[in-house]
């Protein structure tokens, strides 16, 4: 088979947070493990690759680094003064996210220098550079889910006007990818669930959206027979002060348990210092039994699972739980929400109960803990289940097939 040159667009790819990063990361690799050749283009913050991929750095004003205005506006001055970055920093001074609009730009303006390769790829920017791009090459659009789901949960968690405000402007890039969306020829996204949400926020064609599952290397997610488990210790994963992922309710059954358990949370995310989830936690009387790690690598976070009796997913809603799969794929018992993409994920290796309800996640954690050894075998089949269904070899393979069909459709209609 030709080996391809593919391009790969991340407008931002933080190597421990968010996700794409590691998205980008993985992806990357899969791709070129297979014999191709694999550019990653990427905005600030820059991701960590694996060897022979290449980084391209396609450098923004990385006005997110800092919330300073004076900070932000030496960033201005000390960039070139264009129709870009004039946008860009208008826009973020009052208190928007235009990087996806800014990156789409300055992309397409690479490529038109830079076009030598067979395919595109870009990982959920859906600005409308991706149109232009989409026109001069083969192009496929990762779509994880529509963040409308994001500005939903957000709004349901604070109803007060200044703060429905201050969010609608945020997430005024939405207007764009609502437009660019349905005209994107080719999507590829994680789950059935974010399929269904795509087609149903975004308006998109159901024949143009394929799912593939995210991968895991199950190599590094994996059990530690040496590590013992600490009987009364919870993790979980979530960014803190992000309504979605559905912290509160975690926090809400430890506070329970408490007064009965010597319980202690691992929190695998950053706390933000005097937000939301700190204030709750004093509230709750919560500071001894929480602890919070940040920056971990994924060996470190798979020893986090290993020193942990169960992995708790409370989120709201999930594109793709990675943390979900993670956690199967240590083996250690999980209890997640029943929303979303997990069902779809779990299959019957995870004790599922309802989004919101902290009585019931109180609940489930002392059923597992007295039931221990029913549950531990369980995830053990867990982990069987997730090397069968999230190997990066099989899924490597579905992306290649997609690329591979993208490049024969979008040469024939070329010569139409």
């Amino acid at each position: 088979m030709t080996k391809l040159k593919i391009g790969i667009l991340s407008y931002r790819s933080a190597p421990f947070g968010g996700g794409q990063g590691i998205y980008v990361r993985d992806i990357s690799q899969a791709l070129s493990s297979l014999g191709h050749t694999v550019d990653v283009i990427s905005g600030e913050p820059y991701p960590e690759l694996y060897s022979g991929v290449r980084l391209i750095k396609l450098p923004g004003m990385n006005l997110f680094e800092t919330f300073s205005f004076k900070d932000r506006l030496k960033k201005f001055v000390t960039n070139p003064i264009n129709l870009i970055n004039i946008q860009e920093f208008v826009s973020t001074l009052f208190g928007g996210f235009p990087e996806m609009r800014s990156f789409g730009n300055r992309v397409d303006s690479f490529l038109e220098v830079n076009n030598q390769y067979d395919i595109i790829i870009d990982n959920q920017s859906l600005s409308y550079g991706m149109l232009a791009i989409q026109k001069r090459f083969p192009f496929i659009e990762i779509i994880h889910h529509p963040i409308t789901m994001d500005l939903k949960h957000d709004l349901e968690a604070n109803r007060k006007f200044l703060y429905w405000l201050s969010r609608k402007r945020w997430y005024s890039f939405l207007k764009m990818q609502k437009k660019v969306a349905p005209q994107i020829n080719k999507i590829i996204t994680v789950s059935m669930s974010s399929k269904r949400d795509i087609m149903n926020d975004f308006r998109c064609d159901e024949g143009n959206i394929s799912v593939i599952h995210n991968g895991l290397d199950t190599n590094i997610f994996r059990p530690h027979e040496n590590i013992k488990r600490n009987k009364y210790r919870l993790i979980t994963t979530a960014s803190a002060d992000v309504p979605l992922k559905g912290l509160d309710y975690t926090l809400q059954a430890v506070a329970k348990l408490k007064k009965d358990i010597d319980i202690e949370l691992i929190v695998i995310g950053k706390m933000r210092v005097d937000g939301h989830t700190s204030r709750l936690m004093k509230k709750l009387n919560l500071n001894s039994r929480v602890h919070f790690k940040t920056n971990l690598t994924k060996e470190e976070i798979s020893i986090e699972y290993a020193k942990s009796s169960v992995a708790i997913v409370s989120s709201l809603y999930e594109g793709f739980g990675y943390p979900v799969i993670e956690a199967m794929s240590c083996a250690t018992p999980l209890i997640a929400a029943k929303t979303s993409s997990i069902p779809e994920l779990v299959d019957d290796y995870a004790t599922l109960i309802e989004a919101r309800n902290s009585n019931s996640l109180a609940n489930s954690i002392k059923d597992v803990l007295n039931n221990y050894e029913e549950y531990k075998y369980k995830a053990i089949q867990g982990r069987e289940h997730v090397i069968r269904q999230f190997n990066w070899s099989k899924i490597s393979k579905q992306y290649e097939d997609i690329i591979i069909n993208n490049i024969k459709d979008f040469n024939q209609n070329a010569h139409i």
